[in-house]
């Protein structure tokens, strides 16, 4: 998890637990093949949001039995449609959407790719012009992501280029390089140091 959503979920929680508003997050994780794919993600969201509420609960239950109890695995169409169906229920609060380090989501086979398809996916949520609806989409900047999104979103924070994002990092390093609790580092030369601080802190392409 990045810390900008990091600190996103915990205001989105706040109201959550306040029952002013529904949320979904999914972290697309390089290091857990069960967390990069469209598959993945679209059971996870149908589950949080059926959590969260009685309607949704029952949308999910109906799907579940009209696949005879899980025996049968419902395709990709129907756990969109079931999705938006769960999103456009009638005077529901809020409901925000996380999609968390997408640009971990593969991009590198299948036909349309994992990355694509969530892509797509995304278009179509943003396409039902749901009022109550937020997506908060990270990611590097990568062209095949910022190319789908920049002409839906509403809102685009860069991070990469903050000064001020920059500078944590960079103190964060430091803090920690310079931190007596670690014997290894207590032994190393000034210079080496600072040649650690500055290569992290350049080449953390502001994670």
């Amino acid at each position: 998890m990045s810390v900008f959503s990091s600190a996103i979920i915990q205001d989105i929680e706040a109201m959550c637990n306040a029952r002013q508003a529904s949320m979904a997050y999914f972290y697309f994780d390089f290091r857990d093949l069960n967390k990069q794919h469209w598959r993945d993600l679209t059971p996870s969201l149908l589950i949080q949001l059926s959590a969260q509420s009685g309607p949704c609960c029952d949308i999910l239950s109906r799907l579940h039995a009209n696949h005879d109890s899980g025996a049968r695995q419902p395709n990709d169409d129907i756990l969109t449609q079931c999705l938006k169906e769960m999103l456009t229920l009638p005077d529901q609060r809020p409901i925000y959407l996380i999609f968390d380090a997408l640009d971990e989501c593969s991009n590198m086979s299948g036909i349309p790719t994992p990355r694509k398809r969530v892509l797509q996916l995304v278009k179509e949520l943003v396409d039902l012009h749901i009022p109550n609806l937020h997506i908060c989409v990270t990611s590097r900047t990568e062209v095949d992501i910022r190319d789908v999104l920049e002409p839906l979103t509403s809102r685009r924070v860069s991070l990469h280029d903050q000064s001020g994002q920059k500078k944590d990092l960079k103190d964060y390093v430091r803090s920690v390089v310079y931190s007596n609790s670690e014997a290894i580092m207590r032994r190393w030369r000034k210079e080496d140091k600072e040649l650690v601080i500055e290569t992290l802190s350049e080449r953390a392409d502001g994670m």
